[in-house]
């Protein structure tokens, strides 16, 4: 690899901009929008971009995959995580996209993360299994940034909990009900009656790392 210390200038722009975009929306741009807000008429020249970022070690892709782009992270328990732009956080479980797990998850460790990758500050990460949520780039096996939260504002992508169980879904309330909606045709939406159900917001989807 030549390293993430020989990129042109615009392909750091454009890895600021997936930055950027998934500190903002919890999921990467995709070719088209990178595209847009370049200015680049050629799909092709996107996707030579992108094809230098991951062989310069910045990014991972994943091909025929809606926005498959991941940021790479050699995430480590090295002594960086003292330093004041990083942090350590807790890998609490995993977490079903797609049939949902239990809660009970035992710890697996501790990650150190560059806090300026994600917005809000995440307070731990949380392994997905399967592939519910797959059109917004979050894939079987990755690690999703997740930050504490009991609430949730309509179409923001959760973790919750529903009675002893935990998904990553995107929340959306329709009437007394809520809506748990994956990402991916294959999946159905899960239907929750807090009236009936235990059913608590355990934390925000903020972005998605897959290591190195």
């Amino acid at each position: 690899m030549g390293g993430m210390d020989n990129l042109t200038d615009k392909q750091q722009a454009i890895l600021d901009f997936i930055r950027s975009t998934i500190a903002a929306n919890g999921y990467p741009p995709s070719n088209a929008e990178i595209a847009d807000a370049f200015g680049l008429r050629e799909r092709a020249t996107v996707r030579q971009h992108l094809q230098a970022l991951q062989t310069k070690g910045a990014i991972e892709i994943s091909p025929g995959i809606a926005r498959g782009l991941r940021l790479v992270e050699a995430a480590n328990t090295s002594s960086i995580s003292e330093r004041s732009d990083y942090l350590e956080l807790p890998l609490v479980g995993r977490v079903a996209a797609g049939l949902p797990i239990t809660a009970d998850a035992n710890l697996e460790g501790h990650f150190t993360i560059d806090r300026a990758f994600f917005h809000p500050r995440p307070h731990f990460l949380l392994r997905v299994e399967g592939q519910s949520m797959r059109d917004i780039g979050i894939l079987d096996g990755d690690f999703i940034a997740v930050h504490r939260s009991p609430v949730a504002e309509e179409g923001q992508v959760v973790v919750a909990r529903i009675e002893d169980e935990i998904t990553v879904k995107r929340f959306r309330r329709r009437g007394s009900k809520i809506l748990l909606l994956p990402e991916n045709p294959d999946y159905q939406p899960i239907t929750v009656d807090p009236a009936r159900e235990d059913f608590a917001i355990e934390g925000l989807y903020v972005g998605v790392i897959r290591r190195s």
